[in-house]
């Protein structure tokens, strides 16, 4: 059994005992469950239920296993040639790291 979520504006595919690193969580602690009701499709082996846009009555807990984790670093490098214009900048993203408990359709 697995699940569509949509998770702070991204989509992930949901299935027990599976960990996700989702865009940063606030207010969420470690050990804390975390309930995503945005569900858009659901696969009860074989049987498939997709939400008009999402399933009424379905939900996915989920525990927080790490609050704050940073990404790999991403350059940004941006650059005009023969114009002296150069700028190097970057940064590294925020996750949340959640370990998928159980899928409620």
């Amino acid at each position: 059994m697995y699940a569509i979520v949509e998770i702070n504006g991204q989509q992930f595919k949901a299935e027990e005992g599976k960990k996700l690193f989702v865009n940063h969580i606030k207010d969420a602690e470690e050990g804390k469950t975390v309930e995503f009701d945005k569900v858009l499709l659901v696969d009860n082996n074989g049987a498939v239920t997709v939400g008009a846009p999402t399933v009424n009555g379905a939900k996915v807990v989920a525990e927080v296993v790490a609050p704050l984790v940073k990404g790999d670093k991403v350059i940004v490098f941006k650059m005009k040639r023969r114009k002296d214009y150069r700028k190097k900048n970057g940064h590294r993203t925020h996750f949340t790291q959640v370990e998928i408990k159980s899928i409620n359709a």
